[in-house]
């Protein structure tokens, strides 16, 4: 009887480190992927948000260009590109990058 209650504590100890281990594991996946990443999406968004008329930009695809107009209710940027000024509409998650730079207001 009493090696039956020395294997149930042990047991039941072994489970809670089990438990213990799993969310130790998840934590370092959420800090070594998961935030970083969502970090990064912020970021991009914020990035794509900020476009304003003017700016040089280079999309996902690979396509270099002038934004000459934006359309807030679509979320569509008109872009120029090339000698003869061919204009092309994109969405705004098509932009990879901003090749603008901005004085920031303080």
């Amino acid at each position: 009887m009493n090696l039956f209650l020395t294997n149930s504590a042990n047991s039941s100890s072994s489970g809670l480190w089990t438990i213990v281990y799993m969310v130790v594991i998840f934590g370092v996946f959420y800090l070594l992927l998961i935030r970083p990443q969502q970090k990064k999406k912020k970021k991009e968004e914020k990035m794509r948000s900020e476009v304003q008329i003017g700016d040089d930009i280079t999309t996902i695809g690979g396509i270099v260009g002038r934004v000459v107009g934006i359309k807030e209710d679509a979320d569509v940027l008109i872009i120029e590109t090339g000698a003869d000024r061919a204009k092309i509409k994109i969405k705004k998650w098509a932009v990879g990058s901003v090749n603008t730079v901005h004085e920031k207001a303080e």
